[in-house]
C-alpha cells in the first residue's frame, strides 16, 4: 500500500497511512504541513461550508476555507448532524459473494441443544453487596480442589441488583439471567444476599427450566457459612462438567459480536472492513453476527436502513436510532459529540466519520432482526442490538444476547475483555508491535503486504481456532469484566 489512501474517487480528502512531511507531494498535491498517520489532508481547495467527503459520504463541513494540501481535522471541520430525521424505506440489498472457509468448529453441545465455545464455571452474584463473597468462594474452591479439565472459573462482579427502579432493575436481572443460561458456562452458582431487589426467588423464576446439577442457588442470609456452602456447590457442579468434551459443530451455529473501541483513522480502512468480511462469511454460512453501539451509527444509519430485510426491520432500525437520540436529549446531552479524545488523536474528526468507519464491521449482508437490550438471539443472520457504544456495556450486551465471542477492533489499544472470549484486532502495525500482550490479530498488515482476501482467510481461520479453544489475550491475562446499561434512578 502507498503512504496515503484516497478511499473513494469522489472524496476530497486523502488519509495518511504513514507520516507525511510538509513539502512532499501526494497525488500532485504539495503538503502545506505535516500529516500524521490516520489523519486527513485536503486533496483540493475546500470552501467554508462545503462538505468534507470521505468513504464517498459527507463527514461534516468546513468551518473555514481549507487550502489544498492542508490538514483537515477538528480545528476546521464541524458535524452536519442535528435532530431526529424522517426516513423512507428504500432497500438496496446486496448480492454477497460466497467465500470458502471452515465448515465446522469444535464446541460443546449442551443438554438443551445449545452450543458453547468454552466450558467454564461461573459465580454470578445477584447484587453487588456480595461480589467479594463470590470471589472468596472461587479462591477457596481453587485452593482446595485445584480443578483441571475446564476452561476457567470466574466470579463476575457488578455494582447493581438493589436500589434500582423500573427498567434498570429489569435490565440487571435480565442480563444476569442471560449469563446463567449462556452455553459457554458448563455450570453456574447464583449467589444472592437475601434482602436485595433482585431477590433470588424471582431471579430463579426468570431463569425458567434449568438443570439443578449444573445451576445452583445460594442465599447468604439464609445459611450460617456461605463460603463453605458456595465451595461445596462449586464442587458438585464441577464434578458434573469436568468431563464435558468438545465435538465437531457446524459453523452455522456460531454467534459473534462485532465491536470497536479506541478507534483511529485506520479503523475504517483496515480492521473494521476485515470484520465485515468475516461477518459476510459467517452470515453466508448460515451463522449469526451482531452489530451494536447505536450512537456510533448516527450519520451512517441510512446505509444500514437500506439493508433492512423488510419494512418491519427498517421500522425497528428507525425506532432504535431515534430512541437513542431521545435518550441523549432527555439527559440534556449533545447527540453528536461522540468521538473521544483518543479517537480525535487517532485522526477521527466527526461522528459521521466515526460511524461510517464503525458500521463497516457489518459487511454488506442484509439486516435480519433488531434485538432489544437483554433479548437473546433467535434469528440467524446479521442482527442489530440496542446498546450504547461504551466498551464494557456493549460487549456485555452482546454476550448476554448469546454471542459466543466478541471481535473487538481498536487503533489505540485496550486490554479489556468481557465474559466471553474477546478477540482484539489492531488497526495498525505499530499498535500490534507495541502491545502483543493485548492484541490478538493485526489488521494493520493491510497497509503493508497483505491483500484483503488473503488476510480475511487468515482471520476466519483464527476466529475458528478461538471458537475451538485457542485462548485470547484477555483470557490469558485474566481480564474479564461485565457492565450493565443503566438509564434511570438509583435510590
Amino acid at each position: 500500500m502507498k503512504d496515503y489512501l484516497k478511499i473513494k474517487d469522489i472524496d476530497n480528502v486523502i488519509v495518511a497511512i504513514r507520516e507525511l512531511k510538509a513539502g512532499s507531494l501526494v497525488e500532485q498535491t504539495e503538503l502545506i504541513e505535516d500529516i500524521r498517520p490516520g489523519h486527513k489532508l485536503a486533496s483540493r481547495d475546500i470552501k467554508m461550508g462545503d462538505d468534507i467527503i470521505k468513504y464517498g459520504f459527507p463527514i461534516g463541513h468546513a468551518t473555514e476555507d481549507i487550502k489544498k494540501g492542508s490538514w483537515v481535522h477538528t480545528h476546521n471541520v464541524k458535524t452536519n448532524l442535528s435532530a431526529n430525521l424522517d426516513y423512507t424505506y428504500e432497500p438496496k440489498l446486496n448480492e454477497i459473494k460466497k467465500r470458502s472457509g471452515p465448515k465446522t468448529f469444535m464446541g460443546y453441545r449442551r443438554k438443551n441443544g445449545e452450543v458453547g465455545v468454552r466450558n467454564e464455571l461461573w459465580v454470578i452474584p445477584t447484587v453487588g453487596c456480595i461480589n467479594n463473597i463470590g470471589e472468596a468462594i472461587v479462591k477457596r474452591f481453587i485452593a482446595l480442589y485445584k480443578p483441571e479439565g475446564i476452561d476457567n472459573i470466574e466470579a463476575y462482579k457488578h455494582k447493581y441488583g438493589c436500589s434500582q427502579l423500573g427498567d434498570d432493575h429489569l435490565d440487571t436481572r435480565t442480563v444476569l439471567v442471560d449469563m446463567v443460561k449462556h452455553p459457554n458456562a458448563g455450570g453456574v452458582l447464583v449467589l444472592g444476599l437475601g434482602c436485595e431487589n433482585n431477590i433470588v426467588s424471582e431471579f430463579k423464576e426468570a431463569v425458567g427450566d434449568y438443570d439443578p446439577s449444573r445451576i445452583k442457588f445460594i442465599v447468604g442470609q439464609e445459611i450460617d457459612n456461605e463460603i463453605e456452602a458456595g465451595v461445596q456447590a462449586l464442587k458438585e457442579i464441577y464434578d458434573e462438567m469436568k468431563n464435558d468434551q468438545r465435538e465437531e459443530i457446524d459453523i452455522s451455529e456460531l454467534k459473534v459480536g462485532l465491536k470497536c473501541g479506541g478507534s483511529d483513522g485506520f479503523s475504517g480502512i483496515t480492521a473494521n472492513p476485515l470484520l465485515g468480511e468475516f461477518s459476510d462469511f459467517l452470515v453466508g454460512s448460515g451463522g449469526t453476527t451482531i452489530l451494536t453501539e447505536v450512537p456510533e451509527m448516527f450519520g451512517a444509519e441510512v446505509p444500514l436502513m437500506e439493508r433492512a430485510e423488510n419494512k418491519l426491520v427498517f421500522e425497528d432500525i428507525v425506532k432504535m436510532i431515534n430512541w437513542f437520540k431521545d435518550y441523549y436529549r432527555f439527559h440534556n446531552q449533545p447527540i453528536y459529540e461522540n468521538p473521544s479524545p483518543g479517537n480525535k488523536e487517532g485522526g477521527i474528526t466527526t461522528l459521521e466519520e466515526k460511524s461510517l468507519g464503525t458500521t463497516q464491521k457489518s459487511g454488506f449482508s442484509k439486516i435480519s432482526h433488531v434485538l432489544s437490550y437483554g433479548e437473546r438471539l433467535s434469528v440467524k443472520g446479521l442482527n442489530l442490538l440496542y446498546s450504547p457504544g461504551n466498551d464494557l456495556v456493549s460487549s456485555t450486551a452482546m454476550g448476554a444476547s448469546g454471542c459466543h465471542m466478541v471481535l473487538f477492533t481498536t487503533g489505540r489499544g485496550t486490554p479489556y475483555g468481557t465474559f466471553i472470549p474477546t478477540i482484539k484486532v489492531a488497526t495498525n502495525n505499530d499498535l500490534f508491535r507495541r502491545k502483543p500482550h493485548w492484541m490478538d490479530f493485526n489488521a494493520g498488515a493491510l497497509t503493508s503486504d497483505k491483500s484483503m482476501d488473503e488476510l480475511a482467510d487468515e482471520f476466519i481461520e483464527f476466529v475458528v481456532e478461538v471458537a475451538s479453544g485457542k485462548a485470547t489475550n484477555n483470557e490469558l491475562n485474566g481480564y474479564r469484566e461485565i457492565a450493565i446499561f443503566k438509564t434511570g434512578v438509583t435510590l
